[in-house]
């Protein structure tokens, strides 16, 4: 019989083999269709997401030839790309307030063009008051295709139309056949369209036709003196070249000699020879190109899609091959061999693996396709297409063949050991494990954390990787011996979970993959999630913020927008979730006020608090002796010294309070329960009695101040030139102050709360400058809106800001990986589950023969379900902290480098573990997997026919 022969008769036995058990066939496919679908939809996202060239040239030209935009900096060279360029002299002068070329003049003759240029405007909305862009752009254009396209509705045509983007209609409030106020100069304009930019579908913007808005604009601030001329941004033009011949490269060195920046499709897909390039002469080279790399994190989950197959799909090759030992017998007796043992059970991996990299690579290709609007909405960019590249795809479905075989590699050798005998009378024989193999995995273990710690001291990302490999794979030979120590401890537990563990013990070939694989997906979340949870605590810590969080404030500048406080103050209790009453704040100052006198030099006063002599005042890592001292700080002490009294001075400043760098305010005890939220009575009271609250304790020496105060008087300030003439004068007066707790220094805007009569008694001026509101949530877009349109409907001037944080970060990431843990957890507990009760179904008989109640074999089910996976989560969880723990260990090293350069940058590097998603792993998903199991297995047997 010749191989193709032998071949062809397994691969006869296997098909007709999965065919006669569906059931398990299915779940084989599954297992490796899944991996493969993941993978393909991975890499169709990728191809799609990831604009080639061509596709970005036409989201920045739309179908234009060229972009010319005019640098003003004069004649400059630059590369085909246009990504780098350079002053051909940049000795130079450069006329910033000359007047602009007429760019119109670089254009090849027989081109045409159109115009982009963007103005920011305060515009209405359906809630109040918002500012956007609004672009002046001919967007019903044919060049503008692919740069903006048409949702809904129709594109604007005329002086009173507008389009605009969905999500600024969303955060407006507003729709097509809306009108929307620019409040700037007054114009109403009606939005005709719902516009997108394919690779910024978040955008906020609005588009109307050229002269709609900027022209009449500036034409009213030209007649208008309140109103302000528009702050327009640089204009760029797309440029059609002549017809055939495009925008090349001579075209572009004599648009740069008029300083002028092209970026030309047809040169940045076939650019000239660096010899016709003058810059690239020079040795300026173009940016790296790393589109065609593929990335560390791709190879990775391909690599962990066929672990998880080859670990999930073994041990139903394994129980398909136990199930099959008869018919494996009588293939004995007709004189098969070894050889003909392992095709077969060979073949039943070709023929499902075959099944399964088909059907998930189809699958992958159609969910992308069904999804695909959700992807590019996350991805932020429209596809131009579905990518589709034919060699990967096959690579995948071949990758998918092969994992099919390699997971029925080893119990196709099992299989073809076992005698003739054994495969005729169901004897499995008695086999017992390696000695070696756990001690090896072991010894593997302790290698690897100890490469990936020595890599983290030493700042090797690679070492790292490498070491937490190394420390998983070890862990992975040693759990048979953790599954056989689990059975040795339940002789004191009750029927059911006794029976789990001394069955999950006894089939080790069974169990211990499926823990694997557990493990392998686990430990991969766990340490991305962990290290994700330990960034975003360090970002949170290094934030600083302007406000303290929960609150609102609203302030004024000057005397004539302070008369309108009260209507702002109506706004916000109307508009926003206040809570409690208001704490007002005064400015103060001394001399002439240099908000409004300090354009000219010493022509307004100036108030400061003095810090006493002495080291003890001074932050230490400023100065003479701080990168000295720094190289010496652990980062734990370092950031103890970065949150001390001393150097929070000059961090915490904030322009809100309107306090400058001095950080004094007059306010009354309202300040302390609404802003500073001090909630002492001795400090109220010290207050009410005209003694100032001191905040920040680095000011203070014996429970006093000093305040020095340069009392100069402007010659515009003809009021206070009256008063006051004269030289400047100086003033120091030593105040009694009470002094919070140091923990206060932190508070953001304010070192000092002075009572008004203790600042005019020090001979101080001082002027309403806003009030401080206690609010249940920062204010949403709506609210915001309102609350401006309120106030500009009082007269505006006045401005209310809010403590947004340091950004809510998207904690999308986190919940995937939590799912698909979660999700690969519930398949290899359910699936060994299923295999355990196809394998012992003689032992469940022998349960029900000798009384055992029916709900037995439910909880059993459940408990074995448990056992996988709460020992798979748990040993994932351990898994995965060595890579996490190690990379912080990286950051640390680099943070300590910078940080000793720089001594008062931040080195505080936490390691944060993320409870919610460990608590979900480790006691959600391994209860929510042993309920299923018991809700989905029947009570009783079905009626067995009798052998013979």
């Amino acid at each position: 019989m010749s191989l193709f022969t032998g071949w062809r008769a397994a691969l006869r036995i296997a098909r007709r083999d999965a065919m006669r058990f569906k059931g398990r066939s299915a779940l084989v496919v599954a297992m490796i269709a899944v991996p493969v679908l993941g993978v393909t939809a991975l890499d169709v996202t990728y191809r799609s997401v990831t604009p080639t060239t061509a596709e970005e040239l036409t989201a920045a030209m739309g179908s234009a030839d060229a972009l010319f935009s005019d640098e003003g900096i004069g004649p400059i060279q630059q590369l085909p790309d246009a990504e780098r360029y350079d002053r051909v002299d940049e000795n130079a002068p450069v006329d910033e307030d000359g007047p602009s070329i007429d760019i119109s003049t670089t254009f090849p003759k027989g081109s045409r063009a159109i115009s982009i240029q963007s103005v920011p405007a305060g515009i209405t909305t359906g809630y109040g008051i918002a500012t956007t862009d609004i672009y002046e752009f001919r967007t019903s254009d044919e060049l503008a295709r692919g740069k903006i396209e048409l949702v809904r509705g129709a594109f604007p045509h005329g002086k009173d139309e507008v389009a605009a983007t969905e999500p600024f209609l969303k955060s407006a409030g507003l729709h097509v056949g809306s009108t929307t106020t620019v409040r700037n100069f007054g114009k109403k304009y009606t939005i005709t369209g719902v516009v997108e930019q394919p690779d910024q579908l978040g955008a906020e913007a609005l588009y109307a036709d050229p002269g709609a808005v900027i022209a009449p604009w500036q034409a009213k601030a030209d007649h208008d003196k309140k109103v302000l001329p528009p702050n327009t941004g640089s204009k760029e033009w797309l440029v059609k070249g002549p017809e055939g011949v495009g925008v090349t490269w001579p075209d572009i060195m004599a648009a740069n000699e008029s300083g002028v920046l092209v970026k030309s499709r047809q040169v940045a897909l076939d650019p000239p020879p660096d010899s016709e390039v003058p810059l690239a002469r020079k040795g300026v080279e173009a940016y790296p190109d790393s589109s065609g790399e593929m990335s560390a994190a791709l190879v990775t989950v391909v690599a962990m899609a066929v672990l998880e197959i080859v670990l999930l799909a073994g041990p139903a090759f394994a129980v398909g091959a136990r199930r099959s030992r008869r018919q494996l017998g009588l293939l004995g007796t007709c004189g098969g061999d070894r050889r003909h043992v392992r095709a077969v059970v060979l073949g039943g991996g070709l023929v499902l693996g075959g099944v399964g990299a088909m059907a998930g690579v189809a699958v992958g290709l159609a969910a992308t396709a069904v999804f695909r609007p959700m992807i590019e909405q996350w991805a932020g960019n429209r596809f131009v297409s579905l990518s589709l590249n034919p060699t990967e795809l096959l690579v995948i479905a071949v990758i998918g063949l092969i994992t099919g075989l390699l997971a029925a590699f080893a119990p196709a050798i099992v299989a073809s050991r076992q005698s003739v005998l054994e495969s005729l009378t169901g004897r499995r024989g008695v086999r017992r494990s390696s000695r070696v193999l756990p001690v090896l995995g072991a010894c593997v273990l302790a290698i690897g954390c100890a490469v990936a710690v020595y890599g983290g001291t030493a700042g090797d990302s690679a070492l790292v990787a490498g070491g937490s490999v190394t420390a998983e794979l070890g862990l992975l030979a040693c759990i048979p011996v953790i599954v056989g120590f689990l059975g040795r401890l339940s002789s004191r537990l009750p029927l059911s979970p006794r029976l789990a563990l001394r069955d999950a013990a006894r089939n080790r070939g069974r169990t211990a993959p499926a823990v694997a694989a557990v493990m392998a997906a686990v430990a991969g979340s766990v340490a991305i999630a962990t290290y994700m949870s330990s960034t975003m605590a360090e970002a949170e810590y290094n934030y600083v913020p302007s406000l303290n969080e929960g609150t609102v404030v609203i302030s004024a500048f000057d005397d004539k927008t302070a008369a309108r406080l009260p209507q702002a103050r109506a706004a916000v209790e109307r508009n926003m979730a206040v809570t409690g009453g208001h704490a007002d704040f005064r400015h103060v100052w001394a001399g002439s006020d240099c908000n409004v006198y300090g354009d000219a030099e010493n022509a307004c006063g100036s108030v400061e608090l003095v810090k006493p002599a002495g080291k003890a005042a001074s932050c230490p890592l400023t100065g003479k002796g701080a990168k000295e001292l720094a190289a010496r700080l652990t980062a734990d002490e370092h950031k103890k010294l970065m949150r001390s009294p001393a150097c929070l001075v000059g961090i915490m400043t904030s322009g809100v309070f309107n306090a400058g760098e001095h950080g004094i305010v007059v306010a009354d005890e309202a300040m302390l329960s609404t802003y500073v939220k001090l909630d002492d009575p001795a400090a109220a009271k010290a207050l009410a009695a005209g003694t100032p609250v001191l905040l920040n304790p680095v000011f203070a020496k014996n429970g006093e101040v000093t305040i020095k105060a340069v009392h100069h008087y402007s010659d515009k300030d003809k009021q206070g030139r009256k008063l006051h003439p004269g030289k400047a004068r100086t003033t120091t007066d030593s105040l009694k102050v009470y002094v919070a707790p140091e923990k206060y220094a932190a508070t953001p805007g304010i070192n000092m709360i002075l009572p008004q009569r203790t600042a005019e008694r020090l001979g101080l001026h001082t002027q309403a400058s806003g009030s401080v509101y206690a609010v249940t949530h920062a204010p949403t877009n709506a609210e915001e809106q309102r609350t401006y349109g309120a106030i500009e409907q009082a007269g505006g001037g006045i401005w209310a800001q809010s403590e947004s944080g340091p950004g809510r970060t998207d904690n999308s990431m986190l919940l995937i990986l939590t799912l698909f843990a979660g999700m690969v957890t519930l398949g290899a507990a359910s699936i060994t589950t299923g295999l355990a009760k196809a394998d012992a179904e003689a032992d469940l008989n022998t349960l029900s023969a000798v009384g055992a109640p029916p709900g037995v074999r439910r909880k059993l089910s459940g408990f074995q379900c448990v056992v996988v996976a709460l020992t798979g989560v748990v040993l994932g969880t351990l898994a995965g902290l060595v890579p996490a723990v190690a990379l912080r260990m990286v950051d640390l090293r680099q943070a300590l480098q910078v940080m000793r350069t720089q001594p008062t940058e931040s080195a505080y590097t936490p390691i944060v573990l993320p409870w919610a998603t460990l608590g979900l792993l480790v006691v959600g998903v391994p209860l929510l997997a042993g309920l299923l199991a018991t809700a989905l297995t029947r009570s009783r047997l079905a009626l067995a026919r009798r052998a013979g």
